[in-house]
């Protein structure tokens, strides 16, 4: 079963920070249809029930963004 998870994200300017959020969410093993807009300043992603959420909002950090 998955479940979809909407961030609001701090720090993204343009394409190539949408390029790296995403690449460091897709390293998450169960994520799925990942949508990141540096525009809105919000990321949405599918997850199956193994992934926490401490998991994405490190991934988040590990790309150099803040959840707000």
């Amino acid at each position: 079963m998955s479940k979809t998870i909407d961030l609001k994200v701090e720090g993204m300017t343009c394409g190539h920070c949408e390029m790296s959020l995403t690449k460091e969410l897709q390293k998450l093993p169960g994520a799925s249809e990942i949508k990141v807009s540096s525009a809105n300043g919000t990321a949405s992603l599918s997850v199956d029930d193994s992934v926490d959420e401490s998991e994405v909002t490190a991934a988040v950090e590990e790309a150099g963004y803040k959840l707000s």
